[in-house]
């Protein structure tokens, strides 16, 4: 199967492992939209790495725990490219604390980027992939879902809530033939995780 002419869109596609993920689908002939919130520089960075390549792509800023942003960005996506054949949902942030001092902001915070995020994004994108009957969400969670960390735990929570969108997506949206999987990375140095 050929990925070659669809169009894909990655939160958090500015860096790390949201980089490495947009030009690996622009290698394969996808059209990338390249998700990004606060540094326009990393995006474009992205971008003419893609296009130096031969690729294709386009950035995409805007908020993912933002309901009103998120539906504003996705249009624009369809109604000048079409509609989004894949979903990266990889966007996410921390806030590390031990629970017993953690402020109440940082828990929303981390849960509204890295859960609701993807709950946003997909409802945003997944009727355009059941009318089609063909569409890719893959969500990007972590070994911390399912270990714990100490001084995580609204990281911890996120991704394990994570794991568990996906599961119900995967069944709601399957004979639609639109599937929805996770992966869950251990660590990987990137400018998230080097503090």
């Amino acid at each position: 199967m050929t990925l070659a002419g669809k169009i894909a869109l990655v939160t958090g596609g500015s860096r790390g492992i949201g980089r490495a993920v947009c030009l690996r689908l622009a290698s394969m002939g996808v059209c990338v939209g390249i998700n990004y919130v606060s540094q326009p520089g990393a995006a474009e960075e992205t971008l003419a790495a893609i296009e130096a390549a031969g690729g294709t792509a386009f950035t995409s800023q805007f908020d993912v725990a933002d309901a009103t942003a998120v539906a504003a960005a996705v249009k624009a996506v369809t109604t000048g490219r079409g509609s989004v054949d894949i979903l990266v949902n990889n966007a996410g942030i921390t806030r590390d604390g031990l629970m017993a001092r953690m402020r109440n902001d940082d828990w929303d915070q981390v849960l509204d980027t890295n859960l609701k995020g993807a709950f946003l994004c997909s409802k945003a994108v997944m009727r355009g992939m059941m009318k089609k009957r063909w569409g890719r969400i893959i969500n990007m969670t972590s070994v911390i879902g399912f270990l714990g960390n100490a001084g995580q735990v609204n990281y911890g929570a996120a991704k394990a809530g994570l794991v568990g969108l996906t599961k119900s997506m995967a069944r709601e949206l399957a004979a639609r033939n639109v599937t929805v999987n996770c992966v869950a990375p251990g660590y990987i140095v990137t400018d998230m995780t080097s503090g």
